[in-house]
This record gives structure tokens, C-alpha cells and sequence, in this order.
């Protein structure tokens, strides 16, 4: 009679522990920073199921996993599929292999808004962004007023929850050597150190860090628009 019990309560302990884990999605999952978060996520116990919304196969193999095929122009054809609690999104790209301006601002703004919008409508709460320093949607800079932009429209979505992580300099194994970043990379190296109290935010960071910080963040429960920086991202880590 005991074991039996015990084996009904144990059931029940498994039940309540898979109802209760959460599913993710991934928007930019082959980048730099989505490569360490998506990792993290099929590592971290929370999460049920982890979706990456890619253009090609990713040759992942993982029970959590799950990957759907889509771009800006097709993510409407998948918008059933685009459950989960949390959202991540990580997209981005750079002038060497988008020249084209209309095309940059098409992945770097419209997608993440359209990404936001979606998966709002099929019942997402938190939506994490990578954004950049210096993000503003007045700025003469090309770069930071898309970042700025994108900011702005995606806070106006209206989820319950939205985290905003505005980097510096990313640093970590890239795919691909890019002899600008390397050089960069260097030179932070030498002045991070330099760069104290209000100057923090402009250190360079490692992209795992990043992750790591995004993953936290969406543990939170408190509601509303949440912006990191250097040294919010590092005490998240």
C-alpha cells in the first residue's frame, strides 16, 4: 500500500515537473550570442522545448529541440507553431553582408518587430532583445538609430515583459575573422580598465556573458520594460 503511494506521489512529482517547464524561442540562434544562448537553454532544466526559428538546418540533434524554417517573408506561414512563454531575439547583421540599407533595416528592425508581434499574439509574456549601446531612435547614426527604433517599436508591442541588453563590443570565437573586430577586441582589452563608473557601459563583453545574462533575465517576474548594460549584464551573470 506504501509503495504504491509512493509511486503515485512520484508520478505525480513528474507530471508536475514537465507541466511546469517552459518553452523558449530563438530568433538569430547561428549568431554569435545565439549560438551560447540556445546552448544554454537546452542545458538549463526550465525549459521544456527550445525552438529556433532559422533559415537552414542547424544539425542539431536534442531532445528539447525543435527547429522552424522561416525569414521575414514566411514567418506568417509559421505563426501557429510560434508558442512559448519566453522569446529571445538575437537577430542581426552587418554591412559587409548586407550592403543593401533597405535589406539591413528589414533584419535588423522589421524582423524582430514582426517577431514580437507574433508570438505576443500566440501568448508569449517575455520578450528578451539584443539591442547596442548607444540605441537611439534620434541619432544620426545609421546603426544606432535602427537599434533605437527597433527599441521603441518592440516596447510598443506590449508585452508583459521586455528585456533589452545593450552591449558594447562583443568578443568570443566568431565563425567567421573579421580583422576590424580583432583589432577592436584588442584595443578594449587595454582600456576596459579605463572605463569606470558612467564609462562602464562602454566595455567591451563577452557574447557568452550576454547569453548567460538573457537567460536569467527572463527568470524575473517583474513586469514592465527592463534595460541592461555592462555592468547590469554582468551582475545578471
Amino acid at each position: 500500500m506504501i509503495r504504491c503511494i509512493r509511486s503515485n506521489l512520484f508520478s505525480v512529482f513528474l507530471h508536475l515537473l514537465m507541466t511546469a517547464q517552459k518553452t523558449a524561442i530563438v530568433f538569430g540562434a547561428t549568431g554569435l550570442i545565439g549560438g551560447h544562448l540556445l546552448q544554454g537553454l537546452l542545458d538549463d532544466p526550465t525549459y521544456g522545448k527550445v525552438i529556433a526559428v532559422v533559415r537552414r538546418d542547424m544539425g542539431i540533434k536534442h531532445p528539447k529541440f525543435q527547429q522552424l524554417f522561416a525569414d521575414l517573408q514566411s514567418i506568417d506561414d509559421i505563426k501557429e507553431q510560434l508558442v512559448a512563454d519566453d522569446v529571445f531575439c538575437c537577430l542581426g547583421t552587418t554591412r559587409k553582408k548586407t550592403p543593401d540599407l533597405q535589406a539591413y533595416y528589414r533584419i535588423d528592425h522589421d524582423y524582430p518587430v514582426a517577431a514580437a508581434e507574433l508570438t505576443k499574439a500566440m501568448g508569449a509574456k517575455a520578450f528578451l532583445l539584443v539591442s547596442a549601446i548607444g540605441a537611439d531612435a534620434e541619432s544620426a547614426n545609421f546603426y544606432l538609430r535602427i537599434k533605437g527604433e527597433t527599441e521603441r517599436d518592440v516596447v510598443a508591442v506590449g508585452l508583459e515583459r521586455t528585456h533589452i541588453f545593450r552591449p558594447s563590443l562583443l568578443t568570443g570565437n566568431r565563425p567567421e575573422k573579421r580583422w576590424a573586430e580583432t583589432a577592436s577586441e584588442s584595443l578594449f582589452k587595454a582600456i576596459n580598465p579605463l572605463l569606470i563608473n558612467g564609462l562602464s557601459k562602454y566595455r567591451s563583453i563577452p557574447a557568452a556573458w550576454v547569453a548567460t545574462a538573457m537567460r536569467k533575465a527572463a527568470e524575473r517576474e517583474h513586469g514592465g520594460v527592463h534595460v541592461y548594460h555592462w555592468k547590469a549584464i554582468k551582475q545578471l551573470v
